[in-house]
């Protein structure tokens, strides 16, 4: 017997659920988890699903959503400051890829249709892959993060034409007249023109009296009305829903109800685009798959080198940086999620044979998987491809001109990383004329600091080579400022041994690390969000009164505890117990002693607390805190409660151990 609509639902809601963790333990992009979760539950795998078009309206409304959001991020200013990418390198792209998919499509023995859905499907790359990992490595203002922001500016507005061409594909005959689909491309450019004109005016108004009611609700559904009801405007006309959601975004996209409008839409978008991968991941025939599978490998090979070949030919053509347009090239080379709508627009209007459909989108999820893979490694592609330009770039900031910048230092303190902790911390040297010199390994913030009169030198902080280039052996004190307590230790474990006596500071978020950093041999280590919190306590004792003195005294007594009083925190329902990576907390946990407990009249040291990995950090004794850090003789008595400290997870076995031993 087959599923009902809700009990689909369900089993898809469930599969997404499972799927979505997998995948962001594997550190893949979500979409791909969908798509998974539908190949296993539709009707070429498990066939859990036999009905496809149960949930397509769901998600075609998801495309709507997608479109919408992608409408709201295009800007016409940002496009018109980046013109020569946008207009040269982004069209370029576009156009080239274009053609050239066509020609291999008709070669192949295609229809011109069809050839023209795979252009537009895979001469586009995926925006929320690209930027995602553009974000994460901290490259967006990097030149070749420019470029590739630029190219899909472009992509975006190119998405449009095809969104329009394609109903038109399928509602004209195999030979296909040429008139007809100009015209219907010159009705939906007058239509996107009008829309854009009248919301522009209409919208913004509408969303200033949905604000003025100070009602959440209003304001959502004024915006879910206005992208539904653009959808419909553009479907009436003949032409695709999702064109409509990304006109009601770029409608919208200037005004200053964006981000609000991004956070209230997002659940929604998030929930239908989900449903709309699955119902893609539906449409692939897996046998016709593994039947095919060498030519996914090859035409996913061939996609990434071309696109990749392609604009950095563009990039030299256009006067831009060789080793930028290549690392751009290797950003791009994939197919994006846009394809899987406009695959999925052409499916419905059989304009696209099914089989070639699952060829298609297998080529793109391959190339999305694989694109963190390549942005790892485009450092090493562009010095293996371009070893001239990257051998004068790394021979700028060679070892030898980091001893001639050392030379003469002495007493000096050397800064390892130049983000923003490092330019704070040379802000408060310079005025008091105490020396500095600073390792980064970011070219392009060395250039921009070196041109603005900074001592910043390039170089791996984490080798001793290059710190001793510097002076180590002289200097006064080493700063490690790195974000990443990962690489920072790293860097410690090299750097102690060949430096024994130099005073090495290291920075670190929270003091999770604190222990382990110095048994590595940090001098100090200054945890962020205590420090921060010492600061806040400093600042409300000193508004309540509190004389200086006293406030310095007891800042200093938890700075020599190694911040102590501060470890652990009592955690809440909405409070994360693991770190980012999985690692439970230290928190604190309080627990009652009865007459009953077994730790009753029996000394911490009985307890052996310590093998559980977990602390006593105070016992609170008639009301009153009567010690701090008590010791290992400490008698527990009834009435008093225990504040134990330690893992999450260890908590529990220490407080069974007071209570039932």
């Amino acid at each position: 017997m087959g599923f009902t609509i809700f009990e689909q639902f369900l089993v898809v809601l469930c599969g997404a659920i499972v799927a979505t963790t997998l995948f962001r333990r594997l550190k893949q992009p979500p979409l791909l988890a969908y798509l998974f979760i539908g190949l296993l539950v539709g009707p070429y795998s498990f066939g859990l699903i036999q009905d496809v078009h149960s949930i397509e309206l769901l998600s075609e409304l998801g495309v709507v959503f997608l479109l919408f959001m992608l409408g709201l991020e295009f800007s016409f200013g940002r496009m018109v400051s980046m013109g020569k990418t946008v207009f040269g390198l982004g069209s370029a792209q576009v156009l080239i890829t274009s053609l050239m998919l066509i020609g291999l499509s008709l070669a192949a023995g295609l229809p011109l249709a069809s050839a023209l859905v795979l252009a537009g499907a895979l001469s586009l790359s995926s925006t929320a892959v690209v930027s995602r990992e553009l974000i994460r490595r901290n490259q967006l203002d990097t030149p070749h993060g420019e470029l590739s922001i630029g190219t899909l500016i472009f992509q975006d507005l190119a998405a449009v034409v095809f969104l329009i061409l394609v109903p038109a594909l399928g509602s004209t005959d195999a030979q296909m007249n040429g008139a007809a689909l100009t015209l219907k491309l010159l009705e939906g450019s007058l239509l996107l023109v009008v829309l854009l004109v009248v919301g522009r005016i209409v919208m913004p108004l509408l969303l200033h009296e949905s604000a003025r009611s100070a009602s959440s609700d209003v304001f959502v559904l004024t915006s879910l009305a206005a992208a539904l009801l653009a959808a419909w405007i553009t479907h009436a006309a003949g032409l695709s829903m999702a064109l409509g959601g990304f006109l009601a975004g770029m409608m919208l996209g200037e005004s200053h109800y964006r981000y609000q409008l991004e956070a209230d839409i997002r659940p929604f978008r998030d929930l239908l685009l989900g449903l709309f991968f699955v119902s893609v991941g539906m449409q692939l025939d897996l046998s016709s798959l593994q039947q095919h599978w060498y030519w996914v490998l090859i035409l996913t090979a061939g996609l990434i080198i071309s696109k990749t070949l392609l604009i950095s030919i563009l990039g030299r053509l256009l006067k831009m940086d060789p080793v930028s347009s290549l690392k751009a090239g290797l950003c791009l080379s994939q197919g994006g999620e846009f394809g899987f709508a406009l695959l999925a627009l052409a499916l419905g209007n059989q304009v696209i044979d099914p089989q070639l459909n699952a060829l298609a989108t297998g080529v793109i999820v391959l190339s999305m998987m694989l694109t963190p893979i390549l942005m790892n490694h485009t450092d090493r592609l562009a010095y293996w491809l371009h070893p001239k330009t990257m051998t004068e770039v790394r021979e700028e900031f060679s070892v030898n001109n980091l001893h001639q910048a050392g030379e003469g230092l002495s007493s000096h303190v050397i800064i390892c990383g130049f983000g923003r902790v490092g330019q704070v911390i040379t802000r408060f040297l310079g005025p008091l004329n105490i020396p500095y010199i600073v390792i980064d390994n970011d070219p392009l913030r060395v250039s921009e600091a070196s041109t603005a009169g900074e001592k910043v030198c390039y170089g791996d902080a984490q080798r001793a080579d290059i710190i001793a280039a510097v002076g180590g052996d002289r200097a006064r004190m080493l700063i490690l400022t790195f974000p990443e307590h990962d690489i920072s230790l790293h860097a410690l474990k090299h750097l102690r041994p060949r430096f024994p006596e130099l005073p090495i500071l290291v920075r670190t978020r929270d003091d999770s690390p604190l222990d382990l950093f110095q048994r590595q041999g940090a001098t100090e280590v200054i945890p962020e969000a205590l420090e921060g919190s010492l600061m806040l306590v400093s600042h409300i004792l000193s508004i309540l009164g509190v004389p200086p003195d006293r406030i310095a005294r007891q800042i200093d007594q938890v700075r020599s505890e190694r911040y102590q009083l501060l470890h652990g925190f009592y955690h809440g329902g909405h409070s994360q117990k693991t770190d980012d990576e999985g690692q439970m907390k230290e928190v604190l946990h309080p627990v009652p002693i009865s007459s009953l407990s077994y730790a009753c009249n029996k000394t911490l040291a009985d307890m052996n607390l310590g093998v559980l990995e977990v602390s006593v950090a105070m016992i609170r004794r008639h009301d009153d805190l009567s010690e701090h850090a008590p010791t290992e003789s400490t008698q527990l008595c009834e009435g008093d409660i225990v504040i134990l400290q330690g893992p999450a997870d260890a908590i529990e076995a220490a407080e069974d151990r007071l209570l039932s031993g």
